[in-house]
């Protein structure tokens, strides 16, 4: 019993101590230094040994200007413990508080010999403590010192963090890949750090100091992780062909297969780099790889092509279609290739009942698994969508959900389930479903539902009779039936006929990509410009702000005009999904350096 309240008594002890630290911290944060005075003395006063306490202090006499004071409780203590570098770097800083630089300078030197003479001073406390006060030089020194002393000690991190603020690029980069080389799982987070200084601009001084050293250490040591990081730099570039280079270096080398080339191909073609990502992609099939990654590049090559050809490259593509069903059939390994077809039937060509009949009979043909029933089913669905036969595409949606379950694929005929009855104008069934789908495990799903949802409710409470809402489902699906003009005139009845309704942003916005679609872009302009005008503290404000600047960069020649509207979503719209995005383009346009 008697040592059970010896360990309650500790405790307490303890526990009080920490409460009135962190009292005196909380005091100094508030600038109510005489407070934070009044603790940190007791605290000291109680237990001197303790570093914490005789910092907090010391900056508290420093804050209040009492420097005698604080300076006598530094020597004092360096008396006592003359080999203790940190020490000396607090006392070479309390001089600079002061304006005495040559005293202060005498203090951060004495620190560094004596942490060169006595092995019992740790480089990183050290290096850490010049770092608090920016001696960055000093805290680099120290750090290379370490790491010169203990070859097991790794400050590559501390050091190329230190070297990027002090602009040496080069041994920035070198440290990061030094760290790598010791821990290749890092490679991620060492990118995004990269990311900060490297821009598309292959001629950026950051882009070709970091070139240069991946091309010296690739020939020193042909370690196949310069390999990675130059393929990274010239994706960054936009530079595919020469990423290619080295993504085949990489598969010749690696047992892990062409994955990095096939995912390079993707890349080229979300940049519409077509003809390079046909050239990567060509490689593959010229290459004895596996057959489903024959397949999967044939996939990716046809499906750019269809998202990018003009009517009369359609016979071309249907030869192709046909040339890769010859050479691997129609099977259950092809399935992908032929949901793919039946699109392109349907979408492109308005072959609906023909793309219909395919894949009904893949179905009949086929002994397909659950899941691969259900992609065709959902094809199918979304076709009778696109012939407004909605209640037949809502059996077969249905079936799908029933068929899978919690599924990704499930999931998402459940808000298709949702988009096809706001199609056909029945809202309260939409808006059920995407209820339940709020709280999805796909954030994709999750907000595409939110954003329909939205729509529906907030057009509801307005008008009771929802005949904007309607007026605006039948141009959505218009929209997603390729047919943008008449979708373009239908968002025009909103506008003309509903003006000042809470509805006519998202016809404003809805309308401007369908201008830019159909290459209207004065048109998409001033759509944009609508919004930024008269809805400027509403949710769309920053969609409006980004896709403009996009259009202002890419399309109208106005890289000024675009900056400016990057740096108002930067300043004022931290938490837009195209924060990121128009940071980067902004530090581009701006032509930075370094970050």
């Amino acid at each position: 019993m008697r040592i059970i309240l010896i360990y309650i008594t500790l405790f307490l002890t303890f526990s009080v101590v920490g409460q009135s630290e962190q009292l005196a911290k909380n005091y100094m944060q508030q600038g109510q230094y005489e407070k934070a005075l009044s603790i940190y003395q007791k605290l000291y006063n109680k237990t001197p040994s303790r570093i914490n306490y005789l910092l907090g202090l010391v900056e508290s006499y420093q804050q209040l200007e009492q420097f005698d004071k604080a300076e006598k409780v530094l020597i004092k203590r360096i008396e006592q413990a003359p080999y203790n570098a940190q020490l000396l770097v607090e006392l070479g800083h309390h001089y600079d508080l002061q304006g005495k630089s040559d005293q202060a300078r005498i203090y951060y030197d004495k620190a560094i010999e004596t942490y060169k003479n006595n092995d019992s001073n740790h480089a990183y406390s050290l290096a850490q403590t010049f770092e608090k006060y920016s001696l960055l030089d000093e805290a680099a020194l120290v750090y290379e010192k370490g790491m010169l002393d203990n070859p097991r000690a790794n400050f590559n991190v501390q050091l190329a963090k230190i070297y990027g603020e002090q602009g040496k690029l080069e041994k920035m980069f070198d440290s990061y890949l030094s760290l790598l080389q010791l821990q290749p799982n890092y490679i991620n987070v060492v990118q995004r750090n990269f990311s900060d200084y490297i821009q598309e601009d292959a001629t950026n001084e950051a882009n070709t100091i970091f070139r240069k050293l991946l091309i010296k250490r690739l020939q020193q040591n042909p370690d196949i992780l310069y390999n990675e990081m130059l393929s990274w730099l010239f994706i960054q570039q936009k530079e595919f062909k020469k990423a290619f280079i080295h993504e085949k270096a990489i598969y010749k080398r690696n047992d892990v297969g062409p994955q990095g080339i096939i995912d390079l191909a993707r890349i080229a073609i979300a940049e519409k780099d077509i003809k390079s990502a046909t050239e990567i992609l060509n490689y593959i099939l010229e290459t004895p790889v596996s057959k489903d990654m024959k397949l999967t590049a044939h996939k990716i090559i046809l499906k750019a092509k269809v998202d990018n050809a003009n009517k009369k490259e359609y016979k071309a593509i249907v030869q192709q279609y046909n040339t890769v069903f010859e050479e691997y059939g129609k099977s259950r390994e092809t399935i992908g290739l032929q949901v793919d077809y039946a699109h392109f039937l349907a979408f492109n060509l308005d072959k609906k009942q023909e793309a219909i009949t395919f894949l009904k009979e893949l179905i009949d043909r086929e002994r397909l698994s659950r899941f691969q029933s259900s992609r065709v089913k959902m094809k199918i669905a979304d076709i009778l969508v696109l012939d407004q036969k909605f209640n037949q595409a809502l059996i077969y949606y249905t079936q799908v959900q029933n068929a899978l379950k919690n599924n990704f694929l499930a999931q998402d005929a459940r808000f298709k389930v949702a988009k096809t009855s706001y199609y056909k104008g029945d809202f309260a069934w939409a808006q059920t479903q995407l209820d339940v789908l709020k709280s999805s495990t796909s954030q994709l799903i999750a907000n595409d539902a939110m954003e329909l949802s939205l729509i529906i409710s907030d057009n509801s409470l307005e008008d009771s009779t929802q005949t904007a809402l309607k007026i605006f489902a039948k141009a959505d699906l218009l929209a997603f039936q390729n047919k943008n003009e008449d979708a373009i005139a239908t968002y025009e009845k909103i506008l003309t006929q509903h003006k000042g309704e809470k509805i006519e942003d998202e016809a404003f916005l809805r309308q401007a990509r369908l201008f830019e679609k159909e290459k209207q872009y004065e048109k998409a302009k001033i759509n944009y410009l609508k919004i930024i005008e008269f809805y400027g503290d509403d949710i769309l404000v920053d969609d409006a702000y980004y896709w403009l600047a996009e259009l202002y960069a890419n399309e109208l020649g106005e890289p000024e005009r675009a900056k400016e509207l990057y740096e108002k979503i930067i300043f004022n719209h931290a938490d837009s999904i195209y924060f990121v995005d128009a940071r980067k383009k902004y530090r581009t346009l701006r032509g930075d350096a370094i970050n």
